[in-house]
């Protein structure tokens, strides 16, 4: 299934991209993101402390664990601090 990839701050500037569009066959964030830190280095720079980052599946706050279901946007983020 073919799924938008957003990238935030740091992860932006690691990754080199601020989105891109795959086709991947990830049924949960947790095996996207794996299947992200494999592609190339800095994929795997980015992704190398999951504890370090948020995830909003089509615009709503999720975690790792989830089921990517019928989700068209994944956006991975540094945790938001309030100020």
């Amino acid at each position: 299934m073919k799924r938008d990839i957003l990238y935030f701050a740091w992860l932006r500037e690691r990754v080199g991209l601020p989105r891109e569009t795959i086709d991947t066959q990830a049924t949960t964030v947790a095996e996207l993101v794996s299947e992200l830190a494999a592609r190339e280095d800095r994929y795997a720079l980015a992704f190398s402390d999951p504890g370090a980052l948020r995830v909003a599946l089509d615009q709503e706050l999720s975690d790792f664990t989830s089921p990517l279901g019928d989700a068209r946007e994944i956006a991975f983020f540094p945790p938001m601090t309030g100020g």
